[in-house]
């Protein structure tokens, strides 16, 4: 009797790449582009990129952490996934969290920076409490006109390229959704003749 022996094949997700340093399939997101015009480039996870960065800097003990994805509700109800990516740079940690979009960080995004000798669990915590303030307030609401500014007259967001426009001018990202600037620019007009106050802050910072 013949038996048939067929070979395991793993098949990379669109998302995904092989990592240079550990060899497994990691999300795009997940992986730097680390090296120099001299001695060539690798693409490296965050775990092989980092363990490489403490070495280089010297920093005894730093254990890279893996975070599983956290589900948050916003006051409206709405389940939000959020992912988290760690990376080691100069002096400090950042810790990000994104929700994902075609393989992609997109909607709400967050970052804090903390010490490399920091406990990332206590960083972790931080930034979780971050989220639930940011989940816990609509600065958008949607009447027969379309969406409108809330009440509170508040707006916060991130800015992101557009890449309709070429990056002539920027799309925003206001409670999780993607705000064209045409869109919002007929928002404000509801307020023509008022003042109006722009600050602008690192990801990392609290509005």
């Amino acid at each position: 009797m013949l038996t048939e022996v067929m070979d395991t094949v793993e098949v990379p997700h669109p998302h995904q790449i092989r990592c240079d340093g550990c060899g497994h399939m990691t999300p795009s997101y997940d992986i730097v582009h680390y090296g120099s015009i001299d001695k060539g480039y690798r693409q490296l996870c965050s775990g092989c990129f980092n363990l490489e960065a403490a070495q280089l800097a010297g920093l005894k003990g730093f254990e890279h952490a893996k975070f599983h994805p956290v589900g948050l509700t916003d006051c409206a109800g709405v389940l939000h996934e959020f992912h988290f990516r760690l990376r080691l740079f100069g002096p400090g940690v950042a810790l990000d969290a994104f929700e994902l979009s075609d393989g992609s960080p997109a909607g709400y995004q967050f970052q804090l920076i903390g010490e490399p000798e920091e406990d990332l669990l206590v960083l972790l915590a931080r930034l979780l409490e971050k989220i639930r303030r940011a989940l816990s307030v609509k600065h958008l609401i949607s009447d027969q006109g379309g969406s409108q500014i809330a009440d509170h007259r508040i707006v916060r967001g991130l800015i992101e390229w557009d890449e309709d426009c070429d990056g002539r001018v920027p799309i925003l990202v206001i409670d999780g959704r993607e705000i064209g600037w045409d869109e919002f620019g007929r928002m404000l007009m509801s307020y023509e003749g008022w003042q109006f106050k722009l600050n602008i802050a690192d990801k990392s910072d609290e509005l």
